[in-house]
């Protein structure tokens, strides 16, 4: 058994097809078909069922799966890890980011770091946050930022707070509150809400706030797409309450809805999130691009998040403001 027999493995049953797989390992499929049927008379099992039209895992398959995935990461990770040394950074970085992202912005985070590390494949990948946060835990992903509701920290990572952010009301610009200075939860409870999907963290920071209060409100429209959640407001099907950072900027060129202060109004953390467990060299050069040290805890009494500016230029005469990084394993 070979690393190169693991790979036509995982490629097949990605693909689910001899030639797709063939074509993605730049081989032919006369030859990714011989070492596979090579590999399985060496194990002793078949690992997938195939037919002229249709190719599945077996339940050996399915188990096999699992263990060459991990040695192929493995292997990529000792390849990283060797050419770093050399001062070249390789390999995949796996980032995941809320739709609401607000304290970093993304697309400029990215193009300085394919400026610096232009050998690393950057992967996307969007999500909520307790889910992003599992990912990171599984290994699926190696940082991401998050917003959670205010005094919840995720779970089983390294966290870094990258910005703490008050919720306003979002209205149709013709709505009678439009031109409101500021308005409490009792006032506007009565309203007919858009907001995100029930059970998710975006849309846990309005509902505490509401049960918090002794009020009750009624969400007739739920969405995880935050253009589609400031469409419906747009047309007059209700209200919702956003987090300030995020929407300001969106509103600002949208005449269309307004923007209402709540006084006692759910608020947000912006977290950044990595596993600390054996960073890989991808993710050690994304948090220095982001300023942060993940092997130096600073003092107990650093302020988190005040000044973060991830978007600011790096110099050697200007002193990096620091963060406190801290874990939480649980």
């Amino acid at each position: 058994m070979d690393l190169q027999q693991l790979r036509y493995v995982v490629a097949v049953a990605d693909t689910l097809n001899f030639t797709r797989a063939a074509e993605r390992c730049g081989v032919v499929q006369s030859s990714l078909s011989h070492r596979i049927a090579a590999l399985e008379r060496e194990l002793g099992v078949r690992l997938f069922a195939r037919s002229s039209r249709r190719v599945e895992l077996t339940s050996s398959g399915t188990a096999f799966l699992v263990g060459a995935r991990e040695c192929l990461a493995a292997a990529d990770r000792a390849v990283a890890d060797a050419v770093a040394a050399t001062g070249v950074v390789r390999g995949q970085l796996a980032v995941g980011v809320i739709a609401t992202t607000a304290a970093v912005d993304v697309p400029d985070l990215l193009q300085r770091y394919r400026a610096r590390h232009p050998d690393v494949q950057v992967v996307l990948r969007s999500g909520r946050s307790d889910d992003l946060a599992a990912a990171i835990r599984a290994g699926e992903l190696d940082i991401a930022f998050l917003g959670l509701p205010e005094g919840e920290r995720p779970a089983g990572v390294e966290t870094l707070v990258l910005d703490h952010d008050e919720h306003v009301l979002v209205v149709p610009a013709g709505h009678r509150l439009a031109a409101a200075t500021r308005v409490t939860l009792a006032q506007i409870s009565g309203e007919t809400f858009v907001d995100f999907v029930a059970g998710t963290p975006a849309r846990a920071q309005s509902d505490r706030a509401f049960a918090a209060a002794g009020l009750v409100r009624d969400v007739a429209y739920e969405s995880g797409v935050v253009e589609l959640i400031t469409r419906l407001i747009g047309r007059g099907l209700g209200v919702a309450l956003l987090p300030s950072a995020f929407i300001r900027p969106l509103v600002a060129e949208d005449p269309g809805l307004s923007l209402v202060p709540v006084r006692d109004g759910p608020h947000r953390m912006e977290y950044l999130a990595w596993s600390r467990f054996n960073p890989s060299p991808a993710t050690r050069a994304m948090l220095e691009v982001l300023g942060v040290r993940p092997d130096r805890q600073p003092p107990a009494d650093t302020q988190q998040g005040e000044n973060f500016r991830p978007g600011q230029p790096e110099t050697v005469d200007v002193p990096k403001p620091t963060y406190r990084v801290t874990g939480h394993r649980r």
